[in-house]
């Protein structure tokens, strides 16, 4: 994942490296006092880094210690609930639907984080998503590239498609998703967000209301 404060984390990992290096010493009651001794007690500090590392990009990342000067995205892991306008027209009638009811679960770590988008008609999936972070241009945003697939019983009127989105990450800590996105069927719309829970559902839950369209 971009955005990351390069040199803050590598300090980050040269001040735990010392931290363990130190431990090390101590606990094997080693002297520090020539070349050998520092590689052995080396040897023996880096399975503590690499496994503080992993804890810190599997889980310790979301800490709030972390926020800001190390961890520069907010943790937007769960369900976001709100509804899309769009500029599709129903080929069937020529009219513009009402918004339309959707769900977006973000699947987030410290390295990647993917998104994926239900209405009751669809679903689509990101096959690239990322943050964009510029404190100085005040600069955050959430884009993702998507390929969308229709229930087979609506294909014919809104067939596969793909498509971007790109959101605005809006409060501190974060209160609202709201983004524009286009896609290679010529459409384009907006999408407003607002969290739900943590948990990510698997399916359109039905008491977000029904489709403007199909009445699912």
């Amino acid at each position: 994942m971009k955005n990351l404060h390069g040199k803050r984390f590598a300090l980050t990992i040269f001040a735990v490296f010392i931290i363990c290096f130190c431990w090390v010493a101590y606990r094997s009651g080693k002297n520090v006092n020539d070349l050998w001794s520092i590689v052995v007690i080396s040897y023996k500090t880096i399975p503590l880094v690499l496994l503080a590392v992993g804890v810190f990009v599997s889980y310790a990342w979301r800490w709030k210690v972390f926020a800001g000067w190390l961890v520069p995205f907010p943790d937007l892991n769960g369900t976001w609930q709100g509804s899309i306008e769009t500029t599709w027209k129903n080929p069937e009638t020529g009219e513009v639907p009402g918004p339309i009811p959707v769900i977006v679960t973000i699947k987030q770590n410290f390295i990647r984080v993917s998104c994926v988008m239900h209405t009751a008609e669809m679903t689509s999936r990101s096959c690239l998503a990322d943050f964009w972070l510029d404190d100085d241009n005040q600069v955050r945003k959430l884009g993702y590239s998507y390929y969308s697939e229709p229930l087979p019983s609506v294909a014919d009127r809104s067939p596969q498609h793909r498509g971007t989105i790109i959101f605005e990450i809006i409060g501190k800590p974060v209160e609202k998703l709201k983004g524009a996105y286009w896609t290679s069927r010529k459409t384009t719309g907006e999408v407003t967000l607002t969290f739900r829970e943590k948990k990510r559902l698997d399916e359109f839950p039905s008491d977000l209301g029904k489709h403007p369209v199909s009445g699912r």
